[in-house]
């Protein structure tokens, strides 16, 4: 018995422990700075080439010691380096020493000002737009409001990227084994956990049909790129960081997704809009959840799709399904979840079938491709029949079911 006692006494140790590092994690992003230097065009750049080995000659070198001299010039600490050749910037971390009563947005301000920073900006901190998952029973399937049975018939989302960029997919759930194409973590350097929020939002976009288990994903054949840029923390909190975000967002333009799906919010910053501009570019569509929390970024970004679970709306955002819908969770089961998190999957799913039918077109036609019903209700079934010739789904002669 005292054996048992003083392992449980450890056990709770090491949980408290790693509620604290949760929690820190977004006081540490709070005292860091991200400084911009501007990247040289690429035929211009003394170390070559535009992508792959543009940081390991001598720009590179001169950009760190630029670097060094901004942080000692502004009292900060250089921490790290990442190069976004894909905005043209090379991008330092530098964090407020300890005991430094300054914010971190008072330094950004000051080293913005210096001429040799494109700019500088403070790290914010995102939040999912969703609730804490509970125990799925007695629950009628998402994938029955939005007829997928008949959908299916003509779409199934085959070849198509979608980028969840949120915290953990657990990629092992046996609903998305074999689902999720890349699965990278941009928030610490461990293997990538399993994460509720995220496991989620992946089941509803592209949980496996037809295996005799738990759901079908609205886009069943789509591939996922699953980024982690956020993490699990106390209170059924999910959070991430405009640094990791970033690393998100210019990872899954580099693997060429055509759907980002971002279950965020959070404040406006300068960063993330720069790559929201060069995935919406090159033809990507951004879905993004309406926030109820948190800051209006990235749904008021222009051109992303903004989704909500009911009325009001803000001009030109829609609503899906995203109460009480049972998804993939942690450890291989379900859970009932409810929030714009989830509808705004629920639109990333539906567009991935757009973008099947549509094939090489579709990124030009996916930001208007929604047929909307009474209060900006997407109606599946109009949304595929628009998109076919002659083999419309019988459920589009049919009244929408309500979300």
């Amino acid at each position: 018995m005292k054996a048992l006692l003083k392992l449980l006494a450890v056990l709770l140790m090491v949980a408290a422990g790693l509620a604290r590092a949760q929690v820190s994690g977004a006081e540490e992003a709070e005292r860091q700075v991200l400084v911009m230097l501007q990247l040289p065009k690429a035929h211009y750049r003394p170390d070559g080439s535009y992508a792959g080995t543009y940081g390991e000659g001598v720009g590179r070198q001169s950009r760190q010691q630029v670097a060094q001299a901004l942080a000692k010039a502004y009292r900060l600490e250089v921490r790290s380096q990442w190069a976004m050749p894909l905005a043209g910037l090379d991008c330092f971390v530098m964090r407020l020493p300890e005991g430094d009563t300054r914010s971190s947005a008072e330094a950004a301000r000051a080293v913005s000002d210096d001429h040799r920073v494109a700019w500088a900006q403070p790290v914010a901190v995102y939040r999912a737009q969703g609730t804490q998952q509970e125990p799925l029973y007695a629950a009628q399937p998402a994938a029955q409001q939005w007829h997928l049975a008949e959908l299916h018939k003509l779409a199934t989302g085959r070849g198509v990227r979608v980028a969840v960029v949120d915290s953990g997919v657990e990629a092992r759930h046996p609903d998305l084994a074999g689902q999720v194409l890349v699965n990278e973590n941009f928030v610490d350097e461990g293997p990538v956990p399993a994460e509720a929020h995220g496991t989620a939002v992946a089941g509803i976009i592209a949980a496996r049909a037809d295996n005799g288990l738990g759901i079908a994903g609205v886009a069943p054949q789509a591939r996922l790129i699953a980024l982690r840029a956020c993490w699990q923390a106390p209170q059924a909190q999910t959070l991430c960081t405009s640094l990791g975000l970033a690393k998100a967002l210019h990872a899954a333009i580099q693997q060429g997704a055509q759907i980002i799906n971002l279950s965020l919010g959070g404040p406006d910053d300068r960063l993330l809009s720069v790559l929201l501009d060069q995935a919406l570019a090159r033809g990507t569509t951004v879905v993004a959840a309406l926030p109820s929390s948190g800051g209006p970024f990235p749904a008021n970004h222009r051109g992303v799709l903004v989704v909500g679970t009911a009325p009001p709306l803000p001009a030109g955002a829609v609503t899906a399904p995203g109460r009480d819908v049972p998804s993939t969770a942690v450890g291989g089961g379900y859970a009932l979840v409810t929030g714009s998190s989830f509808a705004a999957a629920h639109a990333a799913g539906l567009l991935a079938l757009v973008r099947e039918l549509d094939g090489p077109r579709g990124s030009q036609v996916l930001q208007a491709a929604l047929v909307t019903a009474s209060q900006g209700r997407i109606d599946s079934c109009a949304t595929l029949a628009r998109h076919v010739a002659g083999r419309a789904p019988a459920c589009a002669s049919r009244e929408p079911t309500a979300d």
